[in-house]
């Protein structure tokens, strides 16, 4: 029997909430958010999705709502609600997201910047670095050691047809990211070009991390073969190793 919660496990300490769906330039997205409870029972929640009692009550039951992460400059919009219902919390703000809150007029009280290296209050736990190298997109992946789950955001998207308007569904098809076989959106893979080599040294760490589950924000997760299907999502780019 499937459960009511809107809080679903996917490993050990690591929960996803799928939330309603969000509208960027008019196209209609869905939204999820990924949870983590630290060794110390604070909790970590990626692209928080919309605020309501029911799920503020469901993480307050699993420990304490501390970390609200933005990992990307447009994955913001809830933030500014959960730190007023949260205020002992922790905005985390991702490269160009407080430029891109002050250009809309939304005002998101960011406190912290996120960086390549983890912060002390989840490096045992969680591993992240940020993808540069396109002209527009930086964003910033996790890996949670303990689960094996690699979290991202827009940097592969994987979204189903049928929940698309009629309008969509060719431009979705286009942009190759349609289930099961979506892969990194074809705007943003052009936005790379000259700079393929820095995305390809950061798939070869997400490689290196090993996970069995992929994250994504939009549409379904990878669960089976994912070294290959990770390749795959970004478009059978070739992983390189670090930079000598």
């Amino acid at each position: 029997m499937a459960s009511d919660a809107l809080l679903q496990p996917i490993g050990p300490e690591i929960w996803l909430a799928n939330g309603p769906e969000i509208r960027f330039y008019g196209i209609p997205f869905p939204t999820r958010m990924t949870v983590i409870r630290l060794a110390d029972g604070d909790l970590f929640l990626h692209s928080p999705i919309a605020h309501s009692a029911e799920l503020e009550s469901e993480l307050r039951a699993l420990g304490r709502i501390r970390h609200l992460v933005s990992p990307n400059w447009i994955h913001y919009a809830h933030i500014g609600t959960w730190a007023e219902a949260v205020p002992d919390s922790i905005a985390w703000a991702s490269p160009g997201v407080r430029e891109r809150a002050a250009k809309q007029g939304d005002p998101v009280a960011f406190d912290r910047d996120l960086d390549d290296a983890p912060d002390p209050g989840w490096q045992d736990e969680i591993d992240q670095m940020i993808v540069r190298g396109s002209r527009v997109h930086r964003e910033v992946v996790f890996f949670h050691r303990p689960s094996r789950v690699l979290i991202l955001t827009d940097l592969i998207e994987n979204m189903h047809t049928e929940n698309m308007p009629l309008w969509l569904r060719p431009l979705a098809r286009l942009g190759g990211i349609v289930a099961p076989n979506g892969k990194m959106p074809l705007d943003m893979w052009l936005s790379f070009s000259g700079h393929r080599d820095t995305l390809a040294r950061a798939l070869g760490r997400m490689l290196d991390w090993n996970p069995t589950i992929v994250v994504l924000a939009h549409g379904d997760i990878l669960r089976e073969n994912v070294p290959e299907r990770l390749r795959a999502g970004f478009r059978g780019l070739a992983p390189l190793g670090p930079a000598e």
